[in-house]
Parts: structure tokens; C-alpha cells; sequence
């Protein structure tokens, strides 16, 4: 391989021990291409974009190449799966390569999604099709673009061979971009095979990871208590719908991770569910918050041979609801255009939502519209609208904002454009045929979310009855 492909990795998690991963290099693929290089993403990690674009960075990413300084790796650890333990799970399907010191000064993670079987695989064959990673490339970087934590794409390579599912698909790999893998499942591996003492060295390393102002395990717990707070509250805010919300796909650094059987609202609903596989309602909407912190508890309970005893950890969790609330609150506040706090706020907003339920109002389309004579449009019945309306107009009399700063304001808060779910479907049904026209438009209407649409209206438009999608499907 040429000189000119440079990565300057530096590999934190490779310098634990053994007990941590399995070290192996991809599984090639036989004719990789490139599908999409997130451009920008590459120079905010110092990457040359070029490079990666040539023959040779494509071999990289596909797993075909190992560059120099990489420490390719499968991480393990297990989880809780809709309810069920799991004591060994890991990297069926996944390659960290390594990590590297992005221009911002932050640390990051590079792994190769689809880059063939692990010791994890559980019978898999450690691939991916071209529909999943269509998928996580799309919603990583819509959520960026909505200033939701998350995980990012870097690029998406076709392999040229063909992947059995139900039938045979296209193969590809992707690259995501973390600030770390680590996950409550990673805590739980260890706590279950009692090994404090790598469950010790892997708390040391996650705090100068992520939380290097706090102390010792029972500071980690709280740290992460916070992060997952903000994070469901802004999932809350953007009628998101995570899926399958196990405690190996929650991760310590707050970032969204797993996009499989992810799906904005389009009609909004509390216990909206997606979902092929959850079939209890487990992870619907409105049961986020309460999933979020059933999983910071096994994540305290993994952690309490460090923290010496129930109650600081029991403490800790306990901090969750009120950390909730008022992030949802500061959310929501904002999409209705509030920048005062009222006792009555939460009571107003919850009147929205119940109306808009009954209404069957386009969660996004209907926030958008408020403050303009569109909004009442989004219901069956306006005259619901227009009940909430006027208590609402009493609430924005105390404000001191003008209509039309109130109105750019609220612009800024509730989006034009999400990804939705009959677009992204359009986009892999397209790129399967090997036409990726479809996914490339979308992805650059995504990323300015907020501004008008202007030619790219037509992707604010909910689904017709016949592109409805009722349920997604994880990515294996």
C-alpha cells in the first residue's frame, strides 16, 4: 500500500488486555466500491479525504487492507436483550480498527460494520447488506445534523458479493465513527464473570475516556445518568423511535448507537412501535425514559463491587426522572416556542401531544407549522388545534419575544425535514437495483434539517397510504 494513505491512530482500548477483545483483521471482500465518503467527517477527524476515496483507502475501509498503526480488534461484552440476559455477546458482525485524535482534539473511534465473523458471531456470517448500512448512514447523520448525540458514518462500501438473508442482497460494509464502543454491556460482562479487577481497569479507562473531571465508579454512573438523560430527551423531541434500546446498544458516552429498527414518528402516537422483533411494546416511544433507566440500573448493578454499596448507586439512578424531566422540558419548551418556565408548561405540552394523538397529527409537520396558519391543517378535526391554540397564545402573552424572533426561534427547534422512514426505504429499495441517486439526495436534504426546504419540499411530505413502512427490521 502507498505512503499516502495516513491514519494517525493511537489505540487506547487495544492497550488493555486480552480479556477486553478478540485481535483479528477484517474478513476481505472481493470487489469493494465506494458508495458514500463523508467528506466532512474525514477532515474533522484529520483524514484526507481524497486518499480514502482512491482504490486503496476504499481497500481500507472495506477491510481488505489493515493501514499501518491500526490494531484491528472484536470487542466483547454481553447485555440484557429485550429483557433477557445475554452473558456473552460482542462484535459478531464489527472490526474497531483503532482510534484517532480528530482535529477538535477529541478521541474516536473507527470500526468497519459487515467486516465478516468474530469469535461473537453466534453461527452469523459476520456480513452486512447494502439496506442496513444505507440505513445507519442515513439516520447517523441525520441525527447529527439535528444536534443529537450520536455515532457517525465515515463511508459505506459496496463488496461485490452477494449476502444471504431471506434472500439473496447485495453485500457492504460501513464505517462508523464513535467517541467509544463501550457500553453498558461491556460493564455487565465483566460484573457477571465477577472479575473486578478488569471491571476496575475498564472503569479507569472510561472515565479519562469520557469523564475525566470525576471520581472513582459511583462518579461514572453519574456521569452517564446525565448524558442518557439529555440524550432520550432530544429522542423525545424529534418523535424518535430507537427500537431495540438493550443495554449493549446503550453506550457510556451518551451517544445514540444501532440504528436497526430505527424509525422517526410520521402520525404521532405515545407507544408507537416499529419494530418487527419487539412485539410487547417494550421500546415504544413513550416507554423510552422508563427503558433508559432500567438500563442505568444494570449498569449501577454491574458497577457495584467498585461502588461499595446500594445506596449511592440506588442515589444515583434516582436522579434520572428529575434529569428527564427537565431536559424534556428545556426540549419541548423550545419547539412551542417558550423561553420563559411557567408551572403549567409541562400540562400544556402534554395537552398538545394528547390532541395530536387524537388527531392523527404528523408529529414533525404539526411543530413546524406552530406560530403559522398551517398547523391546524395536520389535524382530522382543526377545531382540536384550535382549542390548544388559545390557551397557548395566553402562555406566549407573558413571553417578551416578538412573533417573528419567536417564530426563527422555533424554526431552530423543530425540524423541516426528518428521515423518514418510507424515504429511507425508497433510498435501499433504489440502491439494491445498484441506483444510489436516491440515497445521495437524501442525505444532502439532511443535512440542513432546519432551513426551508425549498426543490427538496417533496421529503417533508408524510407517507401515502400504500409507501407506509410498519415495521423495521434489525440489520442481521
Amino acid at each position: 500500500m502507498p505512503m499516502s494513505l495516513n491514519i494517525p491512530f493511537d489505540n487506547s482500548y487495544a492497550r488493555l488486555d486480552d480479556r477486553f477483545y478478540t485481535k483479528m483483521a477484517p474478513t476481505p471482500v472481493k470487489a469493494p466500491t465506494l458508495i458514500a465518503l463523508n467528506q466532512s467527517l474525514a477532515a474533522q477527524l484529520g483524514l484526507d479525504a481524497a486518499t480514502l476515496g482512491e482504490p486503496d483507502g476504499v481497500a481500507a475501509l472495506a477491510g481488505n487492507f489493515t493501514p499501518d498503526g491500526a490494531e484491528p480488534l472484536a470487542q466483547v461484552y454481553a447485555g440484557h436483550q429485550f429483557g433477557g440476559w445475554s452473558p456473552r455477546l460482542g462484535d459478531g458482525r464489527a472490526i474497531l480498527l483503532g482510534e484517532i485524535i480528530g482535529r477538535d482534539g477529541e478521541r474516536y473511534d473507527i470500526q468497519l460494520k459487515g467486516s465478516g465473523p468474530t469469535p461473537y458471531s453466534r453461527m452469523g456470517d459476520g456480513r452486512a447488506w447494502v439496506g442496513p448500512v444505507l440505513r445507519e448512514y442515513i439516520v447517523s447523520e441525520a441525527m447529527h445534523a439535528l444536534g443529537v448525540p450520536t455515532t457517525r458514518a465515515l463511508a459505506a462500501i459496496a463488496t461485490g458479493e452477494t449476502v444471504i438473508r431471506e434472500t439473496p442482497l447485495p453485500g457492504a460494509v460501513f464505517t462508523r465513527v464513535a467517541a467509544s464502543h463501550i457500553r453498558v454491556g461491556t460493564f455487565q460482562y465483566f460484573a457477571s464473570q465477577q472479575d473486578t479487577e478488569a471491571l476496575a481497569a475498564l472503569t479507569d479507562h472510561t472515565l479519562a475516556r469520557h469523564f475525566p473531571d470525576a471520581k472513582g465508579a459511583l462518579g461514572l454512573l453519574d456521569g452517564v445518568v446525565a448524558k442518557q438523560a439529555n440524550l432520550i430527551a432530544r429522542w423525545m423531541g424529534f418523535g424518535f423511535v430507537h427500537g431495540v434500546m438493550n443495554t449493549d446498544n446503550m453506550t457510556i458516552s451518551g451517544e445514540t448507537i444501532d440504528y436497526g429498527p430505527c424509525a422517526y414518528m410520521d402520525r404521532y402516537h405515545p407507544m408507537q412501535v416499529f419494530s418487527s422483533i419487539d412485539q410487547q411494546g417494550r421500546y415504544a416511544y413513550g416507554r423510552q425514559p422508563d427503558m433508559a433507566m432500567w438500563n442505568l440500573a444494570q449498569l449501577a448493578s454491574a458497577l457495584l463491587p467498585l461502588i461499595g454499596g446500594v445506596a449511592p448507586a440506588q442515589a444515583s439512578i434516582d436522579r434520572f426522572p428529575d434529569l428527564f424531566r427537565s431536559a424534556w422540558l428545556r426540549v419541548f419548551r423550545a419547539k412551542i416556542g417558550l423561553q420563559s418556565e411557567a408551572a403549567n408548561d409541562t400540562d400544556l405540552i402534554n395537552d398538545l401531544l394528547d390532541r395530536m394523538a387524537q388527531g392523527q397529527a404528523d408529529f414533525t409537520n404539526t411543530f413546524r407549522a406552530l406560530g403559522t396558519d398551517k398547523a391546524r391543517d395536520e389535524f382530522v378535526d382543526p377545531s382540536t388545534y384550535d382549542d390548544w391554540e388559545r390557551n397557548w397564545r395566553d402562555r406566549l402573552a407573558t413571553e417578551k419575544t416578538t412573533p417573528q424572533e419567536r417564530l426563527s426561534e422555533m424554526h431552530r427547534a423543530n425540524p423541516a425535514l426528518i428521515a423518514r422512514t418510507h424515504r429511507i426505504e425508497q433510498a435501499i429499495q433504489a440502491g439494491v437495483a445498484g441506483d444510489f441517486s436516491v440515497f445521495e439526495r437524501l442525505v444532502k436534504a439532511l443535512e440542513t434539517p432546519f432551513a426551508e426546504p425549498g426543490e427538496m419540499i417533496d421529503l417533508t411530505r408524510p407517507p401515502l397510504n400504500d409507501e407506509v413502512v410498519p415495521q423495521t427490521f434489525c440489520g442481521t
